[in-house]
């Protein structure tokens, strides 16, 4: 019964992480069309979130590696996994309440990392998958999306050069339309299964599912549609870092971007990849700028967002190490879990009543 009480909560804690990885990573999907003036924000996220919901039912193969290939199953208890989900949710708060467009991807797998580590030290790891599967693919595909979006983007205004600017912008507007609904594809499809790898991987250890099975269609679906909700829900402030503080864009530059990003995830998700769709789009934002311009790019605000990037894993496996220490205070059974999750709740209630009494705007509404 208590194994179940705890399930329970993991289940629900994940897909209440993967809504806030859907806010959390709005920006990466519509920051380019919204700044570009290619759609209006409200469509912009309404599209995002419909292709975030059906990207998520297109492959499982990041599934796969999120729920065998980065910790050993061995130790994975629902306790585990529910500790690293906290630790997760924690960072995402955090960095979207500072306006950071940090990775959830990797929040996540730091996240669980930290707990595995806690419940039964470094060997809990597989090294080989974490720095294969994850943290060169992490150092690549930002590099190689920008370096496709600068390649992209100096052709393009090769091709155009002569062309009336009114006539151009409007046509890479309508082009953005394109590129950016492959992109919030992309997201869906990769960023939802990491989501499903963590809900599969609590099953497991509860003996509810057989040993490397792939997740139920109930799973697939509960994930498609956290994250979809997630996004509809908008992340204002990071749409504001990735649209407009890196570099001043124009339709072009976000149709390069976009484009860039789509295929370069798209590509991760058919290795199994559980790529950072934040570190590929600003990746392509940057290579997009600095190809018309190296001082185009404001390097200071991409250096912050790099060191964000930097610090997610190891401050996520942290705050998860922390979580599943605070729960086996209580003991292995449920009364861990329930606490630490009650706890949360009233901590994200507070802080958020705290900044409406001082009559700040709380980022998170779409309007």
């Amino acid at each position: 019964m208590s194994s179940d009480v705890i399930l329970v909560i993991v289940v629900g804690t994940a897909l209440a992480f993967d809504f806030t990885n859907g806010f959390h990573d709005t920006a990466n999907v519509v920051a380019t069309s919204i700044s570009t003036g290619a759609a209006r924000p409200q469509v912009a996220i309404g599209f995002a979130s419909l292709l975030n919901f059906a990207g998520a039912f297109i492959s499982i193969s990041v599934a796969a590696t999120v729920a065998n290939d980065v910790v050993s199953a061995d130790v994975i208890t629902p306790t585990v996994v529910f500790a690293g989900l906290i630790g997760a949710i924690a960072w995402n708060l955090i960095t979207w309440w500072l306006g950071l467009p940090s990775s959830s991807s990797h929040a996540l797998i730091g996240g669980v990392v930290g707990s595995a580590v806690a419940a039964a030290g470094f060997d809990a790891v597989i090294a080989e998958g974490l720095v294969g599967k994850v943290l060169i693919p992490a150092l690549v595909a930002p590099i190689l999306a920008f370096v496709v979006a600068g390649l992209s983007i100096a052709l393009i205004y090769r091709v155009v050069a002569r062309q009336r600017p009114g006539t151009v912008t409007r046509g890479f507007r309508y082009g953005q339309i394109v590129s950016g609904g492959l992109l919030a594809l992309a997201h869906g499809t990769n960023d939802a299964q990491k989501t499903m790898g963590i809900i599969t991987l609590a099953l497991i250890a509860n003996g509810s599912l057989a040993a490397n099975a792939d997740p139920p269609l109930w799973v697939i679906a509960a994930s498609a549609t956290a994250i979809a909700l997630g996004t509809y829900s908008g992340g204002w402030r990071i749409i504001k870092t990735t649209g407009t503080r890196i570099i001043k864009m124009d339709a072009a530059q976000g149709f390069s971007s976009q484009g860039a990003g789509a295929a370069v995830i798209l590509a991760s998700t058919h290795f199994g990849f559980p790529l950072s769709t934040t570190h590929v789009i600003n990746g392509g934002v940057m290579g997009a700028g600095a190809a018309k311009r190296v001082s185009a790019v404001r390097w200071g605000v991409a250096g912050n967002i790099v060191v964000a990037w930097l610090l997610t894993l190891p401050a996520a496996a942290a705050i998860g190490a922390l979580a599943y220490g605070l729960t086996r205070i209580f003991g292995t059974g449920a009364l861990g879990p329930v606490l630490v999750t009650l706890a949360s709740i009233s901590l994200i209630a507070a802080l958020f009543a705290r900044r409406a009494q001082k009559g700040a705007p709380v980022p998170a509404s779409s309007g």
